[in-house]
């Protein structure tokens, strides 16, 4: 499959941390503007992009935040502390980048610790280089949120980068909706605040009400070194959600996903993960419920400005969400 992956490079190097996301919503904007009926951006920031058709009300969403640090204090000899934006796991800051709007990178460092115990957030603070909080104003003010810096590489069949959750759903609905040939009202749905509470997807389902929802989003896998035990791996197909902390897919939901990827030679795997949760955990709750799965893309290294995902994978969602989209459905 021709998949743009210059754009998707283009698309995890935007800052986008949850609350401004209105740089991606711009791009993906421009990205879909010839392919779609009608653009929307509503009050919390979600951009709704609508293609018109006389079946089923169809809500694909992708959410466009990315877990980030914002400044909550910076002392007079410049040092910035500040609060994750997400699931930020403390152990692995020592030493990463984050880049602020104005461009300014800082490194974080830790202070003298006595003893391991004593690893805290608390104790970690962001270099951006400057000597007195004067000079660190110039770049950076309170209250203000930082992106962590990690390059998109590919590497054979796999794609490292910074923002892969979730801007390679955001891609996936992307490249589905320039495919699909769908007889549905489809609105396709890049949400704001997911990382924070799945906030924009909540509006915006109770906003569009639709008939049924498909979340596009990462998931972790099984398959490095010692890894929790979980029946996901890199290369072996899109995954078909089955459970996380957010909801429980209904057997209708998995049977349609799975049915279509049989049908259609897609290679799959079922996920169970035994955390977290993405936008159809809020979305199935909306008004009087909706219908809800969730294609996953498996991703090693997630919350990190390094994860790592496998085209084949990417590929084979692109497949099964324009096969699921074209189809009618009786669900």
């Amino acid at each position: 499959m021709d998949l743009n992956y210059a754009m998707l490079e283009y698309l995890t190097q935007i800052s986008g941390p949850s609350g401004s996301e209105e740089r991606v919503a711009e791009f993906i904007a421009g990205q879909l503007s010839s392919y779609c009926d009608e653009q929307t951006i509503d009050t919390l920031g979600n951009l709704i992009v609508r293609r018109h058709g006389t079946g089923k009300k169809i809500m694909i969403a992708a959410h466009m935040d990315e877990i980030s640090l914002m400044v909550t204090h910076i002392d007079k000899e410049g040092f910035l502390r500040f609060a994750p934006l997400g699931g930020v796991r403390i152990p692995n800051l020592i030493g990463q980048r984050v880049k602020f709007s104005k461009g300014r990178i800082g490194t974080i460092g830790v202070e003298r610790l006595d003893k391991p115990s004593d690893f805290k957030l608390d104790k970690l603070y962001l270099d951006i280089g400057a000597s007195t909080r004067e000079e660190a104003e110039q770049f950076v003010r309170i209250g203000e949120t930082g992106v962590f810096v990690g390059d998109f590489i590919e590497s054979g069949s796999r794609i490292i980068s910074k923002a892969l959750d979730d801007r390679i759903g955001c891609f996936v609905a992307i490249e589905a909706l320039k495919r699909t040939q769908s007889p549905h009202e489809l609105a396709f749905v890049f949400t704001v605040q997911e990382e924070i509470g799945t906030r924009g997807a909540r509006t915006a389902a109770y906003a569009l009400e639709p008939d049924l929802a498909i979340a596009v989003d990462v998931t972790a896998t099984g398959d490095t070194p010692k890894a929790h035990p979980m029946s996901v791996e890199l290369g072996s197909g899109v995954g078909i959600k089955v459970l996380d902390r957010s909801m429980i897919t209904s057997p209708q939901i998995k049977r349609w996903m799975a049915d279509m990827a049989a049908e259609l030679n897609i290679p799959f795997q079922w996920e169970v993960l035994e955390y977290g949760g993405t936008d159809s955990g809020a979305i199935h709750l909306a008004r009087g419920g909706v219908p809800s799965g969730v294609l996953s893309i498996p991703t090693r290294y997630v919350h990190s400005p390094a994860e790592m995902i496998d085209k084949h994978d990417v590929e084979a969602a692109v497949d099964l969400l324009v096969a699921l989209l074209e189809r009618p459905t009786e669900l």
